[in-house]
């Protein structure tokens, strides 16, 4: 056995966190972790199934491992992740080059899983999928081979929303918080290994302790890890509005290591739309949370998820949630066109709207959030702002980095110039020239403060 296994990591930093567990587990094992893939033994798909694109990107995604098994030395082929929790049956039933499907509670096994394929040498495809309702496999060892300045940490498993759209739930069990020490171990680790940033991840982050401990831990939380030496930023994805309160509002004001961005799944605001989406919370609790937090964090940045065209939705209501998007002003904003899925009481409502229609209310949303962005980054030109260096850009010409405002992956980036040479991780003053695009351009100044 060459012990060689690829990895291939598709859809949330949730998933791409469940990958560099199996990729510790198995480096524990005395396997090696390897990007060529046509020289694995062994390939794991972990896959995403949110939404139908992520589906399809998931299937593609199988077909092109499975070809390794003509073209390489591929032996076992083992499909992970949300996918895989909810079509078991039919991926080994339609796909019949995969070996093992690996449900969303058996992440932990997956090195003894291999152990027992390519020692017996035995064939025939195998399911193995344990109720998913521990957090017991993310204090395995963790591999995190990048040289990226920032983390994805996550701190509980699961959902207990039940929002009527989102099959979330069934694939990955009811909402479970990991402990306050071993979350603080972790982070310790990826201080050693360099990282400046830790972003929290969970479903839902303002929930975390309230099924362990008894009560909302978010706050004591962020307050351990901004002792952990290192880490100079910690950021939060996602706070679930009806859980914010006063003591969090304030933590994010006063702690100088909680970078003052909320990400706030919205969804949509016609109460209407909001109760048949089974979110907690109306329109007028939502507007006032939002003038709250802003009043209570200066130069607070928030961004929110939108769905358009959910069954149902009129044109009154779409109409209503892009007042909405006018009036609020997100500085950032995605929105996605309502994606039907099986087994959810969404996809059972009567009203489902046309794709073409959810398409074109998407597309209109996103061109008056694009007017936001515009205005927003209009008063950011002169200013300076930390910003971490995360590398070089293509053309070789400038640096790009992030301030507090832009979240990892998801929002625009800082282009700027500097006199001197940087490095990855570090944190430069840097000011705002003009912006470019959903982008902006600046110069790395010298003597200076951030902000």
């Amino acid at each position: 056995m060459n012990r060689k296994v690829g990895i291939v990591t598709l859809g949330c930093p949730k998933n791409l966190v469940d990958s560099e567990i199996m990729a510790g587990s198995l480096q524990d094992a005395g396997y090696e972790i390897t990007p060529d893939h046509r020289s694995a033994e062994a390939i794991i798909v972990n896959t995403c199934a949110f939404i139908g694109d992520a589906k399809e990107e998931a299937i593609m995604s199988i077909l092109e491992a499975a070809r390794y098994k003509d073209e390489g030395c591929l032996k076992i082929l083992i499909v992970a992740g949300c996918l895989a929790e909810r079509y078991k049956e039919e991926i080994i039933r339609e796909i019949p080059e995969v070996d093992v499907v690996v449900g969303t509670g058996s992440v932990g096994e997956i090195p003894g899983i291999l152990n027992d394929k390519l020692g017996s040498g035995k064939n025939g495809q195998e399911i193995r999928a344990r109720k998913p309702d521990s957090v017991d496999y993310l204090e395995l060892t963790r591999f995190v081979s990048d040289s990226k300045p920032y983390v994805y940490l996550k701190i509980a498993e699961g959902c207990d929303n039940r929002c009527t759209y989102c099959v979330i739930p069934s694939l990955r069990g009811s909402f479970r918080s990991r402990s306050v020490e071993n979350i603080v171990r972790e982070a310790r680790m990826l201080a050693r290994k360099g990282k400046k940033e830790i972003v929290l991840v969970a479903q839902d982050v303002t929930r975390y302790g309230t099924d362990n401990y008894g009560r909302k831990m978010l706050v004591p939380l962020v307050r351990e890890l901004g002792n952990v030496s290192g880490i100079e930023r910690i950021r939060l994805l996602y706070c679930y509005p009806e859980l914010i309160d006063d003591d969090l509002i304030n933590e994010m004001k006063n702690n100088p290591k909680l970078v003052k961005y909320m990400d706030i799944p919205i969804q949509h605001i016609s109460d209407r739309i909001l109760k048949a989406m089974g979110r907690r919370g109306d329109s007028r609790y939502i507007k006032d949370l939002l003038t709250k937090i802003r009043r209570g964090i200066p130069e607070v940045v928030l961004r929110t998820s939108l769905i358009a065209g959910f069954p149902g939705e009129t044109e009154e209501d779409f109409e209503e949630l892009c007042e909405f998007v006018r009036e609020s002003r997100f500085e950032h904003l995605g929105v996605f066109a309502y994606s039907r899925e099986e087994g959810t009481p969404a996809g059972k409502m009567k009203g489902q709207i046309p794709q073409k229609v959810k398409e074109a209310r998407r597309r209109k949303i996103m061109d008056l959030q694009k007017e936001n962005v515009e205005k927003y980054n209009s008063t950011r030109t002169g200013r300076i702002y930390d910003t971490i260096v995360e590398g070089v850009a293509e053309d070789g010409i400038f640096y790009v980095g992030r301030t507090y405002a832009e979240a990892p992956e998801i929002d625009p980036v800082v282009y700027f110039t500097s006199p001197e040479p940087l490095e990855t991780g570090m944190i430069v003053p840097v000011k705002i020239i003009c912006p470019d695009g959903y982008d902006l351009v600046g110069e790395a100044q010298y003597g200076g403060n951030g902000e």
